[in-house]
């Protein structure tokens, strides 16, 4: 991420409301973090919308209006609906994590475990600018989707897929059962990606593309990612067996699997993806079929990140 524009705490802020989030526990949570402000002397405009496509509406009124600082009180759902009207803008995000993944938050170094700490993050934190990806359908340039974290597609795709239809466990342990599930119907596919002009053709499990390095609650699959250097961190695993990629699996967690053979890393500013009847997933919510483009941009949204970061 860029260099700090500021750290002075805001006088109002607009908090941006899923209180489907972690269940009772985000309207709890968003409750709690709106009491600590006040009591701090902000003002806290509270808004909320009765499914997302109100959400993002109140988002966009609130960007419209000029609002300083518009906290998404969610998971990564609710911070990838929030960027798709604050990038580019000049209204600052926020993030009060209360969702079960939270790979957004845990970027920036916002503690999803300590509420208070979350939203003291607003009282001494800092200002950064960092990258965001956008992705869109060759067939649809004007209808560019944003992302924070990862774009991903393959085998990817078909775990995203199937932990949305799951309701239990919760956080990474949801994204770890959708994994072993789909080990099973795992199949090799033939991906094409054209990387900064190049194009090359792989049989490929998956093609993980990362603004930054983490998804499915706290996975390092793009652990070569910087939100802050104009490029995305591109991760390519190749077909192996179901033993091969379950013995690798651990490894994501810590982002070692990078040394792995059946893995490949390398940056790009743009790319295009495809492989046939797949979809892709952004931010964990849907990016529509492949093929897709996606490119870094640079310094596309500020973000308050604790003052402890200021220098990493």
């Amino acid at each position: 991420m860029s260099a700090e524009r500021g750290s002075a705490a805001p006088s109002a802020v607009t908090l941006l409301v899923n209180p489907a989030a972690g269940s009772r526990r985000g309207a709890e949570v968003a409750a709690r973090a709106s009491r600590r402000l006040l009591a701090r002397g902000v003002e806290v405009d509270v808004v909320a919308g009765r499914d997302a496509a109100e959400t993002r509406q109140r988002a966009r009124e609130s960007v419209a209006a000029g609002a300083d600082v518009l906290i998404a009180a969610g998971g990564d759902g609710m911070v990838h609906l929030a960027l798709q009207e604050l990038a580019g803008s000049s209204t600052a995000l926020a993030v009060l994590p209360t969702g079960s993944g939270n790979d957004f938050a845990r970027v920036l170094g916002i503690p999803a475990a300590d509420p208070d700490a979350a939203a003291d993050v607003l009282l001494g934190g800092v200002r950064r600018r960092m990258d965001l990806g956008r992705c869109w359908s060759p067939e649809a340039p004007d209808r560019a989707l944003w992302f924070g974290t990862v774009l991903t597609s393959g085998f990817d795709s078909l775990v995203v897929e199937r932990t949305l239809r799951m309701r239990w466990p919760r956080g990474r342990m949801r994204y770890a059962a959708a994994v072993l599930a789909e080990l099973g119907r795992l199949r090799p596919l033939p991906f094409a990606v054209e990387a900064d002009g190049r194009t090359e053709e792989w049989e490929a499990a998956l093609v993980a593309v990362g603004n930054t390095a983490c998804y499915g609650g706290g996975m390092r699959v793009c652990p070569h990612a910087d939100p802050g250097d104009g490029r995305l961190a591109v991760t390519v695993v190749s077909p192996g067996s179901a033993g091969q990629l379950l013995r690798a699996f651990p490894r994501i967690y810590r982002g070692t699997h990078t040394t792995h053979p059946l893995v490949r890393t390398f940056h790009a500013r743009s790319l295009r993806v495809h492989t046939p009847g797949m979809r892709a997933y952004a931010d964990g919510e849907p990016a529509g079929p492949l093929p897709l483009a996606a490119e870094a941009v640079p310094g596309a949204v500020e973000v308050l990140v604790p003052a402890r970061s200021a220098s990493g």
